[in-house]
């Protein structure tokens, strides 16, 4: 990602807290450890680390002693061994048509979806006269990504397709391992059992953040955690057990005072119904603060909440600070956007999606602060 302004020229700020990333994948790590048997954990960092930047991550998990990493795209995966030379790298949509080179050289593992990429990675190793890694990632129910139930039955059935590869993990991805009641994560839990029996001597890998919570029965060799290491709850309806990660404040440009019935942003879609004070901040929906929030958010201003009114345009939002000490609101002091008052799973349900979205949405316009980072 483009690198990040200065402080000095930046009117907002994107603190993340390694610290509090590490502590998350050490709790993550120890649940694994719970039943008596080494399980490890991983790091998913797809994403650019969900949005709060996948190098410094890896480099401080990989400080932590994390040793897998797991990437969406070919060029996630080459920003990640930038940081981490000597760490295990997955990419979990394959192998792109005429990467093979380029993954060879840079030792990255592509998960293998289909039939096709297992062929085409075999040739690879062939054709560099070495074995490579292999992931073998099985669809068990999500309809997404994965070898169907009768290409397994052919892989089974036929080891030698995977001549001159080394079966470095087999996986596939939980539907609902945030409802635990959901009976498909049984369903899902025996059909990769079968999988795994029926191809012995590979580690395996099921659990993603809420599938860790689930129970020793669904960890297997290798936990994928995700979301839960930059602080989203994975167990939805309980309370979050992460550390909050990220911590976005972005600079009042403006205090305007307007008259009642006087109308705000685009389109007027919020009038105020009395005098009223308003506070104009330093960021918008090209920051992915998203849209919808507009007469729906909140930000704090000095620990009082205030709510945003009007539409939020691409650059700037409109906030209510009527009744906050005047004080507290002036024109060079920080909003808080997500932080400890506001948790990207409480924006998300104010703006009717998931906290993954929230950071994930993240700009580049901010200063980016990193807290703790590795040695």
């Amino acid at each position: 990602m483009p690198p990040s302004p200065p402080a000095h020229l930046a009117d907002a700020v994107l603190t993340v807290d390694l610290d509090a990333v590490a502590a998350n994948w050490r709790y993550l790590r120890d649940l694994g450890r719970v039943a008596g048997r080494p399980v490890d954990c991983a790091a998913v960092l797809k994403a650019d680390g969900y949005g709060l930047g996948a190098q410094p991550i890896a480099q401080r998990l990989f400080a932590e002693g994390c040793r897998h990493f797991f990437v969406a795209h070919a060029d996630e995966g080459v920003a990640v061994r930038e940081a981490v030379p000597d760490a295990w790298i997955c990419v979990l949509n394959g192998l792109p048509p005429g990467a093979d080179a380029d993954f060879v050289a840079l030792g990255l593992v592509p998960a293998l979806n289909d039939l096709g990429q297992v062929s085409a990675w075999r040739s690879a190793a062939q054709r560099y006269a070495q074995p490579l890694d292999a992931v073998v990632h099985l669809d068990t129910g999500m309809n997404r990504l994965g070898l169907t139930a009768e290409e397994a039955a052919l892989l089974v059935n036929d080891r030698m397709r995977l001549r001159g590869l080394r079966l470095a993990l087999l996986m596939s991805h939980l539907v609902s391992a945030e409802k635990p009641a959901d009976p498909i994560n049984r369903q899902q839990l025996e059909r990769f059992r079968t999988f795994v029996s029926r191809m012995p001597g590979a580690p395996a890998s099921l659990a993603n953040s809420s599938g860790v919570f689930l129970g020793a029965d669904f960890h297997f060799d290798l936990m994928r955690p995700g979301a839960a290491l930059y602080g989203i709850n994975p167990t939805p309806g309980a309370a979050n057990p992460m550390r909050q990660a990220a911590t976005l404040s972005a600079r009042i440009l403006q205090v305007r005072q307007i008259d009642a019935m006087s109308g705000v942003g685009y389109n007027h879609d919020w009038r105020s119904a009395r005098p009223s004070r308003i506070a104009v901040v330093a960021a918008g929906y090209a920051d992915g603060y998203m849209r919808v929030l507009g007469n729906r958010g909140e930000v704090v201003i000095d620990n009082h909440l205030a709510r945003v009114v009007g539409r939020v345009s691409m650059d700037l939002l409109t906030v209510d600070v009527t009744d906050l000490p005047e004080g507290s609101v002036r024109p060079g002091a920080f909003a808080e956007l997500i932080g400890p008052h506001q948790t990207p799973d409480q924006i998300a349900e104010k703006a009717h999606t998931n906290g993954y979205e929230v950071l994930t949405s993240l700009g580049n316009r901010y200063h980016r602060a990193y807290v703790g980072a590795a040695p």
